[in-house]
């Protein structure tokens, strides 16, 4: 698609625009410098869980056993999205995802 990083960045931010107002794209963002590549006008969601819930669950994905140097990413990186501004946010453990989906397809 792209001959260098730079030019998939260009690429990607002129895709994500074009969401905006035509067909959407979900963007899972795992790091704060990806946020910069959303347009204005896109809707952010901040999905957030507790550090332990976290755990387990990637202790489940990793089959039974999280590894120490996993653990302390997950605790280094934990919450590194609190401080941002957000259209939503959905409590990953108790929240309602499917009354989210409903709210998003209705003001789309």
């Amino acid at each position: 698609m792209a001959k260098s990083e730079r030019e998939a960045v260009v690429l990607f931010k002129e895709r994500l625009l074009k969401a905006v107002s035509g067909e959407n794209i979900i963007y899972v963002i795992s790091e704060p410098d990806h946020i910069e590549l959303l347009p204005d006008g896109a809707i952010r969601i901040l999905v957030y869980a507790d550090i332990d819930t976290i755990k387990e669950r990637f202790k489940v994905r990793m089959h039974g056993n999280l590894p120490a140097p996993v653990a302390q990413m997950l605790e280094k990186k934990h919450g590194m999205f609190d401080g941002g501004t957000y259209d939503y946010r959905l409590d990953g453990v108790n929240g309602d995802a499917a009354s989210l989906c409903a709210e998003l397809r209705d003001r789309c």
